[in-house]
């Protein structure tokens, strides 16, 4: 709850500078590291540079953004500024509106102040005539409200003079010395999300459920998949019989290969739309492994002539289970991936239709040439 508390304080900070940076182009504008109004300057002054310092009179409100503010000079009107550091040395004869990382005010402002920053510091020398509403992760006050303290902070510490009622809120109670407030203090703690206690039978409930529906699920496509293409699921199975190690190795490279090669088509840009497409070829591959790694398991348990059907279903729901098996599930996946990956590979590569059109064209020239 402390670190939301902090976010929020945090954007409503970056909101009013980005309120500020929005309204200066309205007024007169000065961008200098030391800004100091002209003499007898009146209505409102704008200001914005990496150090910018008020030193003069201003007959107005001033609106400041920075890197850091400091108001040293007398200020008939409003402040309203945002900066990582704003320091507020001269007079406000109205209020302040600030927002930064650290706030400090060692002087006097008539009115009221509010503030949204990190760190927000009235020193002893500080004082607000009426109110102080902020938000901050901490606060402290050595200098003198005239009236009430409304804050939402993380740590408040109060030695100063409060003249009226202070109301914060806090996981933290407040550090107040004793006499300092004049008013009544309240503390209000920022509600805690309720704790959900889930029951162990719940969760195992969960499980089962889960582990029937993956049942149910990939034997319907197991079963499918063994009624509509059994010869491929033979040919492919096959390259796992005889030499499934030599599959586990193909498999095992290719996941590290084909990857890396589609990244670098996609860093290539012009080979982008090629990446796209391998990479649809490349999911339905993996996809596929748990087909093909169903009927190998089935091919290794029941022996013999049996429909493929049956055998992809024995095969999957051995392998759904080790899937459902925590740790070893792992295992079982990249196994799957790997084997299934190979054998597809080396499928692919016992047809090579490209050697196939290759020997066609040269039987095709054999003919031609003993035709008389």
């Amino acid at each position: 709850m402390k670190f939301a508390a902090h976010t929020r304080r945090l954007i409503a900070a970056v909101l009013a500078a980005g309120l500020l940076a929005l309204g200066a182009p309205l007024g007169a504008f000065a961008a200098t590291p030391d800004a100091a109004p002209p003499p007898g300057s009146n209505g409102p002054q704008f200001y914005s540079g990496t150090f910018i310092d008020v030193s003069g009179a201003v007959h107005g409100d001033v609106y400041a953004a920075g890197q850091t503010v400091t108001i040293s000079g007398d200020v008939t009107g409003d402040v309203i500024a945002a900066a990582q550091t704003i320091t507020v040395t001269g007079t406000v004869d109205g209020n302040v509106r600030l927002a930064g990382q650290d706030v400090t005010i060692s002087g006097k402002v008539s009115r009221s102040g509010t503030i949204f920053a990190a760190n927000v510091t009235v020193a002893s020398t500080g004082s607000l005539g009426d109110d102080l509403v902020s938000a901050s992760s901490a606060m402290t006050i050595a200098g003198k409200i005239g009236r009430d303290l409304f804050v939402s902070v993380g740590r408040l510490g109060i030695t100063g003079s409060i003249g009226g009622n202070v109301t914060y809120t806090s996981d933290q109670s407040a550090q107040i010395s004793d006499g300092a407030v004049k008013g009544t203090v309240q503390h209000i703690e920022p509600p805690q999300s309720p704790r959900i206690q889930i029951s162990p039978w719940l969760v195992i409930l969960g499980w089962i459920l889960a582990l029937l529906y993956a049942l149910i699920a990939l034997s319907l496509v197991t079963a499918l998949a063994g009624w509509l293409f059994p010869r491929v699921l033979e040919r492919v199975t096959d390259h796992l019989l005889p030499s499934p190690w030599r599959a586990l190795l193909v498999g095992f490279l290719a996941s590290i290969a084909v990857p890396a090669v589609l990244l670098f088509l996609v860093i290539t840009i012009v080979g982008a739309p090629l990446a796209l497409a391998g990479l649809v070829v490349w999911i339905g591959a993996v996809l596929a492994t748990f087909v093909y790694g169903a009927y190998y398991l089935g091919r290794l348990v029941i022996r013999g002539a049996h429909h493929p059907v049956v055998k992809a279903l024995v095969g999957g729901l051995i392998l759904i289970v080790g899937l459902q098996i925590p740790w070893l599930n792992i295992l079982v996946l990249l196994a799957m991936v790997f084997f299934g990956l190979g054998a597809q590979l080396l499928e692919l590569y016992r047809r090579r239709p490209w050697e196939r059109t290759e020997k066609m064209v040269a039987v095709t020239h054999d003919d031609s040439m003993r035709t008389p």
